[in-house]
Order: C-alpha cells, then structure tokens, then sequence
C-alpha cells in the first residue's frame, strides 16, 4: 500500500468512527439516567478509549508517513487541517470535558460543550476525508 492509500483508508476509518460516535454513542450516554452517570460514563471511557487510540493513533502514523514521503498538494494541506482541527478538538475539549463529566456528572452545560466538541471533530474529519480523497486522484 502506499502512502495516500494508507491516508485514505485511515481518513476513512476516521470519519466513520466520528459517525458512530455523533449519531449512536453521545446520545446514547447522554440519554443515561442521572441517577447511574457514573456507571454508564465510565463503562463508555473504558470501552472507548482503545478504540480512540488505535483510530487516532492511526491516523496519525499514516500522516507520519505521508509527511516523509509525498510532496504536499493543496489537497493534502486541506486533509491534515482537518486532521488537525479533529485532533485539537479531541485533546484541548472533548477529553478535558469528559474528565469533568466523570467528577461532576452529566451537567448539561458540559454535555454542550461535548456535543460541540464532538462536532468539530466530525466536520474535521470528514473534510480530511474529502481532501484526502481529492489529493488521491
């Protein structure tokens, strides 16, 4: 495989793994019942933060790659600034509110700010998505 294949596929990967977690698992975590928060929170960090770590941790090799490997299109500049943009999010909101989710329960001004958190993740990673896929043709 070569380098922008590997980009696309974890783009792809990427974008896919934000959509399961926009429409199915933030709403389901934050349907859960005050009164088990706490249970049901940590089960979700448990459970979810391997598969974080593979996807971004993907992705991130596959931009190492590219890095050292490809002269950089505009496509290309476009896909890592969303790449970026969704990893920003991640460790400078999302993982942050999800700490104090965890110590102060699902307070709605936090579940707010994670659902945001969560959409720039998702309009980041579906723009590197669609550049990745236009600096592939």
């Amino acid at each position: 495989m070569d380098p922008l294949s590997a980009l696309l596929a974890g783009a792809a990967l990427h974008a896919g793994f934000q959509l399961v977690v926009t429409l199915v698992v933030y709403p389901a975590l934050a349907a859960a019942p005050e009164r088990s928060w706490a249970a049901v929170h940590a089960a979700h960090s448990r459970r979810i933060t391997p598969v974080v770590a593979l996807v971004y941790g993907g992705v991130l090799a596959t931009w190492a790659w590219v890095l050292a490997t490809t002269a950089l299109s505009g496509a290309l500049v476009l896909a890592g600034a969303g790449s970026a943009l969704a990893g920003a999010a991640t460790a400078l909101v999302a993982g942050p509110t999800h700490a104090r989710l965890g110590r102060e329960g699902p307070r709605p001004q936090l579940l707010r700010r994670l659902r945001r958190a969560d959409a720039v993740r998702l309009a980041g990673a579906l723009l590197a998505l669609a550049a990745t896929a236009l600096a592939v043709r």
